[in-house]
């Protein structure tokens, strides 16, 4: 089987954490006979074609280069939503998708085209179906339905695009209801991506110092929630150190004035985005990985943190609940509740006995939902589904 992945985010380079759950995805379906080939957009420094791990990919142009700026900076939505440079851009970047993946489709044979995240890549994949080319499923991974629900129209085009889907899937049981309120009736399949349990894993990494150390990973926008677990610290009675991986991709002079103003500064450790490989470092040193994002899509952090053993606390929020079962392998607390956030991260820096226990019991739960092999046998059989039935969407 061949299959076209159609994705605004892929990993540029190897170890790029940019989309590694979509390449990760690819790889784990080689074992399951399908054939995956990757169009996404360009970047300053990348060939237009490549092999990396041996999936094929190729990168269109969307316009001059100072102007391609919507992929792979996390502000895509924010560039459209605020500036009209950033819809005109956006329009030049449906046009050179779609011309990119209609010649993949008829070069390569493409029987099945994967879109991930309902826009822009669903869209595109739903212009294709309408002229007659290959059918489509759609995966939605958190951000593009918050952009259907905050953008004149978006519910509209989200009802067209995952309406003449195959299939339409979403990596968390939220998502799915979340979907299901934007067009009641739709089919929602919870497909989560995988991770690689062979890189994150446990280690002997931590040292005396570690086991007093939390971790934060991710963008430092106001909905992964840094802010939220700055005020939770200076409400603990225990004194941790945190790692902050994900510094310098977005503004964050704000945050890092919030830590000087709580007494937290000497205590904080700002690192920037890192190679997967590096991350995993990150994971199986700290003590325990926060994640105090609200309406997290998912949150494959915690996965990855819970393959190292190395427990979690969020909030009850989003799709986070698919992966931490509280008081099993990590806490899980009110949403937004700060106090109940420092309580749990005292109750977890107090006792090195319950993080250990917490830990162990978070990889063999990850390993068997978000295992590589058990997440792609899933898709295949997705896919055989959709071929079979291309003309009932999402019903079959």
């Amino acid at each position: 089987m061949r299959v076209l992945f159609l994705a605004h985010a892929y990993p540029r380079f190897t170890g790029d954490p940019v989309g590694s759950f979509i390449a990760n995805l690819a790889v784990a379906l080689r074992d399951e006979g399908v054939e995956v080939v990757v169009s996404a957009p360009s970047a300053p420094g990348l060939p237009p074609a490549e092999s990396m791990d041996g999936i094929r990919m190729e990168r269109f142009r969307y316009a001059p280069r100072s102007m391609e700026t919507l992929a792979y900076t996390g502000t895509m939505g924010a560039q459209v939503k605020e500036s009209l440079r950033g819809k005109v851009v956006m329009g030049s970047y449906l046009a050179a998708a779609l011309r990119a993946a209609s010649a993949l489709v008829r070069r390569e044979r493409i029987q099945l085209v994967h879109a991930h995240w309902w826009f822009p890549a669903g869209l595109v994949a739903s212009l294709l179906r309408g002229a007659g080319r290959a059918p489509f499923v759609v995966t939605s991974h958190g951000s593009d339905l918050r952009l259907a629900q905050s953008f004149p129209g978006g519910k509209r085009l989200f009802a067209r695009v995952a309406s003449r889907a195959a299939a339409y899937t979403t990596v968390s049981s939220w998502l799915a209801n979340e979907a299901q309120q934007l067009l009641p009736g739709l089919a929602v399949r919870v497909m989560p991506m995988p991770v690689l349990g062979a890189l994150f894993h446990p280690g002997d990494e931590r040292d005396e110092r570690d086991e007093h150390r939390l971790l934060f990973v991710g963008k430092l926008s106001e909905q992964k929630g840094l802010g939220r677990l700055l005020s939770a610290m200076s409400l603990m009675s225990t004194r941790p150190t945190l790692t902050v991986v994900g510094a310098g991709r977005l503004d964050d002079t704000a945050l890092r004035e919030r830590a000087v103003t709580l007494g937290l500064d000497d205590r904080i450790e700002w690192l920037p985005i890192l190679s997967q490989a590096e991350l995993a470092v990150q994971y199986r040193r700290a003590a325990v990985h926060v994640i105090p994002a609200l309406d997290e899509g998912l949150g494959l952090t915690a996965v990855e943190a819970l393959l190292s053993e190395t427990p979690v606390v969020g909030f009850d929020s989003g799709g986070l609940p698919d992966i931490v079962r509280d008081g099993e392998t990590g806490r899980l607390v009110p949403a937004g509740d700060e106090r109940a956030l420092a309580a749990a991260l005292d109750q977890l820096m107090s006792s090195a006995e319950l993080r250990r226990r917490l830990g162990a019991q978070g990889r063999a739960h990850a390993e068997r939902t978000f295992g590589l092999h058990a997440v792609a046998r899933g898709y295949a059989d997705l896919y055989q589904r959709a071929l079979a039935s291309p003309t009932a969407p999402g019903h079959f």
